[in-house]
């Protein structure tokens, strides 16, 4: 018994370091990508106000985590993020990118990563963030979960998106797009959306798709302005 407990420790301790290495492995090459690229932004002045206050919540597809996560580093950002195996390895990312990662989705421990955000976000004024559409989909389809956690909060939503000029889209379930080195990258904000405290359960689906039209309205602006359709 104690040679078995022996040998799961070792094993837990490897894989730790298998992870963590994962991590700043993954950090490391999306800093040396994104570093070569020209990256503008659109729609920056009519958020910068909520953004200076630090009390928002970002909500952005999962096909477009890369870059986003490379100009969010450093916000120390309270990030809801899947227990799946990719879920793993972006919060492995996401953490050597300075942010506080909450384990959970609408499949696996969601309720209580839920609950566990909204009172991070409550008892320190941080920002949050939210992939609505993860862990597995549908692809672009908002799950319930923000509207719950901007409810709570009182915090806006504030929908976000990026393409770029040249890109690698994949085939995976969301499509997930890579931009190429030293190519031109568009950063996009869309308006803010504000959860009333008083809403009822019955209008979360209406916020929810609320929510969605404005960050397919912005992704596909975006692919647009580089010619891209992605279906």
């Amino acid at each position: 018994m104690h040679g078995y407990k022996m040998r799961n420790t070792i094993k837990n301790y490897i894989s730790e370091i298998k992870w963590r290495l994962t991590g700043i492995l993954g950090r490391l090459i999306i800093d040396l990508l994104c570093a070569t690229t020209t990256i503008k932004s659109e729609g920056l002045k009519k958020v910068a106000p909520i953004l200076g206050s630090g009390k928002l919540i970002f909500a952005f597809w999962h096909s477009r985590i890369l870059l986003i996560s490379y100009i969010l580093k450093g916000w120390n950002g309270a990030i809801l993020v899947s227990r799946s195996k990719d879920g793993e390895i972006i919060a492995r990312i996401l953490q050597n990118q300075g942010h506080e990662t909450i384990r959970g989705s609408t499949s696996k421990g969601g309720l209580r990563a839920l609950a566990k955000q909204i009172k991070i976000l409550k008892e320190h004024a941080r920002p949050g963030g939210v992939i609505p559409d993860g862990p597995r989909g549908p692809r672009q389809k908002v799950q319930p979960g923000v509207v719950m956690l901007a409810k709570k909060t009182g915090y806006p939503i504030i929908p976000i998106s990026y393409s770029a000029k040249k890109i690698k889209i994949f085939s995976s379930w969301d499509r997930f797009i890579v931009p190429y080195p030293f190519t031109k990258c568009t950063i996009i904000f869309g308006d803010p959306i504000y959860i009333p405290e008083d809403i009822n359960k019955n209008s979360y689906e209406l916020f929810g798709n609320k929510l969605e039209k404005e960050l397919c309205r912005i992704t596909d602006k975006v692919d647009g302005s580089f010619n891209h359709v992605i279906t």
